[in-house]
Order: structure tokens, then sequence, then C-alpha cells
């Protein structure tokens, strides 16, 4: 049987890219929404977090609404001749948009369990924002964060409705493992969506029990002195 393995691929270098973007976006916003006290939070709170509930196809449909060739994105990036539909940067745009709520709202709750005493006794010490932030904040959230880092992956790696509707499905540009399974099935290929299935589930369980490992190993490397 000759196998074409592109959408492992193309699976891999989305997910790779769309979770690094990811990570430093859901970083930098659920710092900002934990230390922001306005009036408005309960409400960019709600709209950050709703891809998360909402069906990938409304996410989906909603970005091909702003950077679709009628959309104001789509017809600005025109001016340059660039088109971003049907593409993986469009795959990747996706997986930002539905995997992101996860990435925030995991790392907002390792945030808010912080002591702020220790935070409060880095800024006496005169340690600025940013400092606080990645010398304080980060490594003590760094559990939660690595956690929620692994969600985000598996959820980018699994993106299905959304990267249909604005990449689409075109073999060796933007079909990725769960279009390949979802096409193969409606091919009645079950051998080929069954391989599918198998390299997709080794690829998130191999991602998840190394965040695990990985996050014990640290864990006992920062208190195994205290032991």
């Amino acid at each position: 049987m000759d196998f074409d393995f592109s959408p492992a691929w193309i699976s891999i270098k989305v997910t790779l890219t769309s979770t690094t973007i990811i990570f430093f976006l859901g970083l930098a916003t659920a710092w900002l929404m934990t230390n922001y006290k306005g009036r408005w939070k309960g409400l960019i709170d709600a709209i950050l977090t709703l891809p998360l509930v909402l069906p990938p196809t409304v996410a989906g449909f909603a970005i091909l609404i702003m950077i679709g060739k009628n959309g104001p994105i789509g017809q600005f990036l025109e001016i340059f001749g660039v088109n971003i539909i049907f593409s993986w940067y469009a795959a990747v745009i996706a997986g930002i948009v539905v995997a992101f709520p996860l990435m925030y709202k995991t790392t907002m709750g390792a945030f808010e369990q912080i002591d702020t005493n220790i935070l409060s006794a880095a800024r006496t010490l005169g340690a600025s924002e940013w400092k606080v932030f990645w010398r304080v904040a980060v490594p003590v959230a760094w559990p939660g964060i690595a956690s929620a880092t692994a969600l985000t992956f598996a959820r980018c790696l699994g993106e299905f409705g959304a990267t249909l509707m604005v990449a689409g499905s075109i073999p060796g540009k933007t079909e990725t493992i769960p279009i390949a399974i979802y096409f193969a099935t409606q091919g009645g290929n079950m051998e080929v969506a069954l391989i599918w299935v198998l390299i997709i589930f080794a690829i998130s369980l191999t991602v998840l029990v190394f965040m695990n490992y990985w996050n014990n190993y640290k864990k006992k490397e920062r208190y195994g002195a205290g032991e």
C-alpha cells in the first residue's frame, strides 16, 4: 500500500507553530487578566473563552469572515497579493483561535494560585514587573503552564472543523491528520483511517506523557533538596 505521510508533517508543522504562538500569547494575556481589576473583566474573559464552548465550525466561519477575500483582513492582505485562505497559515490561525482558551484559562488559574506575598516581596526588593513575571510568576506557576501547553498541543493536533472551513483539504498542502481520517472514512478506506488514528493517538500520548514526566522531574529538582 502506497501510504502518504504528508498529513503527519503538515499536522506537526501547523501544531508546533500554533502552540508556540499560543504559548506566549496565552502567558501574556493570562498575566494581564490576572492583574486586571476593571469593571469589564468578566466580559473580556467571556470573549476570550468563547471559542472553547462554541462549535469549531462557528469559529471557522468567524475566521472565514475576517480573513476571507471579502473580509477586512483578507481585503487588506489582497493589496499585497497575499491570500491566507486555503493555505497552512489558515490552519495555524484556526488552531490558535480554537486552542487559545485552553492555554489562557489554565494558565490564569495557575497564576491566581500564586501567593501574592511572594510577588509583593519581589516588587519590594526592586524587581521590575517584567522580572516579577518571568523570574517569579512563571517559575512558580510552571506546573500549570506546562499542563496548559500539553493540552493546547493536543487540541491543535486534533483540530478539524475550523481547519476544514478555512484551510480545506488540499493533499500535501493543508490536509492534516484529522482531515485525512475523515476523508479516508468517508471513502470507505478504513485501513488508512485506522493507521492515522493510531498515529495521532501515539503523538498525543507521547507529548502528554513527556510533559507529565518532565513536570515531575522539575518538581523533584525544585523540592528534592528539602526532602
